[in-house]
């Protein structure tokens, strides 16, 4: 079973939180964690192409597309790998997270491993909101948090 972990932060402070990855014998790949000090509601979550967060999460990158297809909703046949959908902070900014996912390995061709978890300020429109960015970012807005995706020890 391989393990790994991302520890987010946002350019605001309070943006705090981790994650943790395992991918099970069947290749789908769970993430668990919380993250705190959003705001309220609804947040794009996508696994962005580089882990480089040089210039905070602007430097992540597109969101993680090894296929080229157009962006999309987690159940949807035609959408980027990195493609997770939304998550949704409580009326205190924590949210709870609880994704199953086939198209976000640990290990193999199309590893997530050194790549970005990222929390955008905006829902994600799913790629259904008829935006000019729609079909790229969901139309998710700002980065406010991210975090390098990295192997855990199994220790």
């Amino acid at each position: 079973m391989v393990k790994a972990v991302a520890i987010i932060s946002g350019s605001n402070n309070n943006i705090k939180g981790s994650l943790n990855f395992i991918q099970l014998s069947n290749g789908i790949t769970e993430i668990k964690g919380r993250i705190t000090g959003l705001s309220p509601g609804f947040h794009g979550f996508h696994i962005h192409a580089l882990g480089d967060t040089t210039n905070g999460c602007n430097s992540t990158g597109p969101h993680y597309n090894p296929m080229k297809k157009e962006h999309g909703a987690p159940s949807d046949v035609e959408r980027h790998a990195g493609d997770l959908g939304n998550i949704v902070a409580d009326s205190h900014g924590v949210a709870e997270i609880s994704i199953s996912d086939s198209q976000i390995p640990l290990s193999g061709q199309h590893s997530i491993i050194g790549r970005a978890v990222v929390v955008h300020a905006d829902p994600d429109d799913l790629g259904r909101g008829g935006h000019e960015l729609s079909k790229t970012t969901g139309n998710a807005g700002a980065r406010v948090g991210c975090g390098i995706i990295g192997l855990q020890s199994s220790v």
